[in-house]
């Protein structure tokens, strides 16, 4: 079991970001978290481009947590980049949101991702819902990656 995975989330509403973190530490998951607040600045993490150079400030993540709808760049266009770049391709991508919408969830699906789970509205559901996710993906095994796409 790996308990060191480094998490990235891609979210792009502040209130969902506090929940998400502390339904995490409530999880027992003290791993390193990143946030960037959409799929462009995602890939700039990725890449390690500007602010995301220094690795150890930005560790490459071992998993991460996306939402679908975000401005500039969404959930599927960083599903859709992650699985053309070979590197960045075995990262596994969980994608996180509000939507129930049957065609987005086949469409993740289809585009790489993971898992797809929908955000319960109460903390406790999140919480246990990042746990399992967290446990699941922590007993993976996982390829050693570079620390950029």
């Amino acid at each position: 079991m790996d308990p060191n995975l480094s998490i990235l989330i891609i979210e792009d509403v502040p209130n969902d970001v506090l929940l998400l973190k502390l339904a995490l530490t409530r999880a027992g998951v003290h791993d390193p978290v990143q946030v960037v607040s959409d799929g462009q600045e995602a890939l700039d993490y990725l890449q390690g481009n500007g602010k995301f150079a220094d690795r150890l400030q930005h560790p490459f993540p071992s998993i991460i947590f996306t939402d679908l709808k975000m401005p500039r760049m969404g959930g599927f266009e960083v599903l859709k980049w992650l699985r053309s770049h070979t590197e960045c391709s075995v990262i596994p991508v969980i994608v996180l949101t509000a939507s129930k919408i049957d065609s987005d969830i086949k469409q993740a699906y289809t585009m790489g991702a993971n898992a797809y789970l929908v955000k319960p509205t109460r903390l406790e559901d999140l919480q246990d819902m990042l746990k399992a996710a967290y446990a699941f993906w922590a007993w993976c095994e996982k390829p050693v990656l570079v620390g950029r796409c």
